[in-house]
């Protein structure tokens, strides 16, 4: 049976959505773990790797009970460490983010039993919560697909709790280790900077320049990346990889919703559908992607996981959305 692992944090979270509504609940890495689950857990055998807070383990627990093909072994507490999030969504896309607990870092130490695994994906939500050594040691030891979401390395935890974008300055550090890279437009802008700044270019809210993002991912797939995808918010996600030495770029248009309820853990359930893809056939970038984008909007439609689709359904949607 093939393995996928998903590495992260699974914060308590704290969340108000754009419509005002509040919701307490479980995050990040529960998103893609119980999305596989409910569409594939018969089929694959899903890891979760996670750090936890003594207090909160039996909670966890509870909430991956009834799901199938999940392995719940790597889910630790060994130093009492664990995220609690606060979130108040502006609007659907953007949020006011405030962070009270804190992992610590999944280590090669984590992942020594894993190496068997076909596909592993990272979905750090901080800079602090993936070691390098990790992905050095996963790129020696193992052959699986390394899956690597920029959100972390784009964003710190100030001392006072407040969580803010930053520049993934030693980026070239990681990208010969990242088979995949997965970034939003906003951590795609912080991941290619300039050698100088004037103050006023700080202010820039980051838009679609496709000559921009275009040299970036080049940049990135000459560092060891095999694909790098950048998701454009309703519009879709932008795939770049090489194909006999030839760029390919193309936009996957995005999986329409009518109704936006909660977009708290999209990126993550979008990361989780790639690895899905991936998991199937390793070399369909393009697929893969359609997977994350169908994942991605079913995670819209609600406060719980029940948004979820089965395999037939979610072959369905992405049916529907591409046969064109």
């Amino acid at each position: 049976m093939k393995r996928i692992a998903i590495l992260g944090p699974i914060p308590r979270d704290h969340i108000v959505t754009h419509q005002g509504d509040l919701i307490q609940k479980w995050g990040c890495v529960t998103h893609p773990v119980i999305a596989l689950s409910i569409m594939a857990g018969d089929q694959i055998e899903i890891v979760p790797v996670s750090h936890l807070r003594q207090v909160d383990l039996d909670n966890v627990v509870e909430v991956f009970n009834g799901y199938t093909g999940i392995n719940l072994k790597h889910i630790t507490t060994r130093y009492d460490q664990g995220d609690i999030i606060s979130l108040r969504f502006i609007d659907m896309n953007n949020r006011l983010e405030r962070q009270t607990g804190f992992m610590d870092p999944i280590t090669p130490e984590d992942v020594k039993k894993l190496l068997d695994c076909q596909v592993f994906v990272f979905i750090p939500i901080s800079d602090y919560e993936i070691s390098l050594e990790t992905l050095k040691f996963l790129k020696k030891k193992s052959k699986g697909t390394i899956i690597f979401d920029a959100h972390g390395p784009t964003t710190a935890c100030l001392i006072n709790g407040e969580r803010m974008r930053k520049f993934w300055i030693d980026r070239d550090q990681w990208l010969p280790y990242i088979d995949v890279l997965k970034m939003n437009l906003e951590e795609a802008h912080a991941s290619w900077f300039k050698k100088e700044y004037e103050s006023q270019d700080f202010s820039e809210t980051p838009d679609v320049d496709r000559d921009n993002l275009r040299e970036f991912a080049t940049h990135c797939l000459d560092h060891g990346v095999k694909c790098v995808y950048i998701t454009v918010d309703s519009r879709g996600c932008l795939v770049y990889y090489r194909l006999r030495g030839k760029l390919v770029e193309e936009m996957v248009p995005a999986v329409k919703v009518e109704n936006v309820i909660d977009t708290t853990g999209c990126g993550d359930s979008f990361a989780g559908g790639i690895g899905f893809g991936l998991l199937q056939k390793p070399r369909d970038y393009i697929g893969a992607a359609r997977y994350g984008n169908a994942l991605g909007a079913l995670r819209t439609q609600g406060k719980t996981f029940a948004v979820f689709k089965s395999l037939d359904e979610t072959n369905q949607i992405i049916r529907e959305t591409y046969s064109g």
